[in-house]
């Protein structure tokens, strides 16, 4: 049996992880990883099974945090406690209950309400680099496009609006950085004092919408109501973080590596220019071929065995949505980028009960500006091949994604 090691750290792995998740899924598809602590699935039929097995469990973050000293426990508490509160980190039945009154705030109606403006931004967001000829579609569009919206969707005012993205910026190093990001400790006092300020901006906002409601997502959220149940305070500002910060950087990346896959497959991005429509099918398959959420862990609650390998009660389980996302045994030619695909069951917004809620306006933001920037800059080109990447191995983006056109 080849011997492969699997470090989530290492430089190379997060430049371009997929040779090995090919050699994982190929000869060990089910492996633990010395270096990281934590099982790796990589096969789509192995996910797609456990994922849905009551026996591995979302609410991991406190179990995970359970290894710190008592007293870094104790200092960390509201960062520990606020991560612990979102639908993500719950399981049945506490998720039902948030996630069913999440539901009736981030409804389809608000979702198609906000196409226009999404455009608008786009279009203004062109139109500044239309004469230069060459921009950095990170900087100038990716990176401040789905901030925005989140922004406006909550009602944050245009002038706070950058200290907002600050916060979801600091929240996702606590909770996805890595070792050249600080030390665990370092990270949560990061994630920590920004979760802090944005509670304080958000409780006098939340007092006036109790009573003075307004047409917009924070409103929605505070008014939502099943069977005589609302969110508590702390159940309402940890899901608009979380809202916040997996509205922000996932798609964010969903941009600049959708626009990199068809800068590396010239004969798609023509085919896109060429038949507008197809962009509903190539954002589908962009989200497929260079997933902007790598992974996601899970703890086991109970001993389990999957594909002979036995996983302790108490183990973390990492779900590799990516490797399972470029397994030919589910898609035929995997590492070809194919924007007419169909059938495409990709796991880019998770699987199963935990099934991403903002996938439509995650969608909907790709699909308007991957196809304003293909329309409006014909002859699109890399400026560079030396291309950096963020440091995380969950979130995978990169830092930034220089073009002339």
């Amino acid at each position: 049996m080849i011997s492969i090691q699997y470090d989530q750290n290492d430089p190379e792995t997060i430049s371009n992880p997929y040779p090995l998740y090919d050699q994982l899924r190929s000869h060990d598809p089910v492996h633990w990883s010395e270096a990281n602590n934590f099982w790796l699935l990589t096969r789509y039929s192995d996910v797609a099974s456990v994922i849905r097995d009551d026996r591995v469990s979302s609410d991991r973050f406190r179990a995970i945090s359970s290894d710190l000293p008592a007293e870094a426990q104790e200092q960390f508490a509201p960062f520990i406690n606020m991560v612990s509160a979102w639908m993500l980190m719950s399981d049945a039945p506490a998720h039902t209950r948030l996630r069913g009154l999440v539901n009736k705030a981030f409804t389809p109606r608000m979702i198609d309400n906000i196409r226009a403006r999404i455009q608008e931004l786009v279009d203004g967001m062109l139109d500044a680099v239309q004469d230069d000829g060459r921009f950095d579609l990170i900087s100038a569009l990716a990176n401040p496009l789905p901030g925005i919206v989140i922004a406006e969707m909550l009602g944050v005012p245009a002038e706070d609006q950058p200290q907002f993205k600050k916060w979801s910026d600091d929240i996702a190093i606590g909770l996805t950085g890595n070792e050249t990001t600080g030390s665990r400790a370092e990270r949560y006092l990061i994630g920590q004092k920004s979760f802090l300020e944005l509670s304080d901006y958000f409780k006098p906002v939340v007092e006036r919408l109790r009573s003075q409601p307004e047409d917009n997502l924070l409103s929605a959220m505070v008014q939502a109501e099943e069977s005589g149940d609302t969110l508590s305070q702390e159940e309402l500002f940890a899901n608009c973080v979380l809202l916040m910060f997996a509205g922000q950087e996932t798609t964010t990346n969903l941009i600049g590596n959708g626009i990199l896959a068809l800068l590396n497959f010239p004969d798609q991005m023509e085919m896109l220019r060429n038949d507008p429509s197809l962009i509903v099918s190539a954002t589908e398959e962009l989200l497929r071929y260079d997933s902007p959420v790598q992974k996601l862990g899970r703890l086991a609650i109970e001993d389990i065995e999957v594909d002979g390998k036995k996983i302790a009660k108490g183990d973390e389980i990492v779900f590799c949505y990516a490797a399972a996302n470029r397994d030919p045994e589910e898609f035929q030619f995997p590492n070809q980028l194919d924007l007419s695909r169909t059938n495409n069951r990709h796991m880019a917004f998770a699987h199963g009960t935990h099934y991403c809620l903002g996938a439509a306006l995650a969608r909907l933001e790709g699909q308007i500006s991957i196809n304003a920037v293909v329309q409006r800059m014909p002859n699109l080109r890399l400026e560079s091949d030396d291309l950096e990447w963020n440091p995380s191995a969950i979130l995978r983006g990169l830092k930034s994604l220089p073009v002339s056109f």
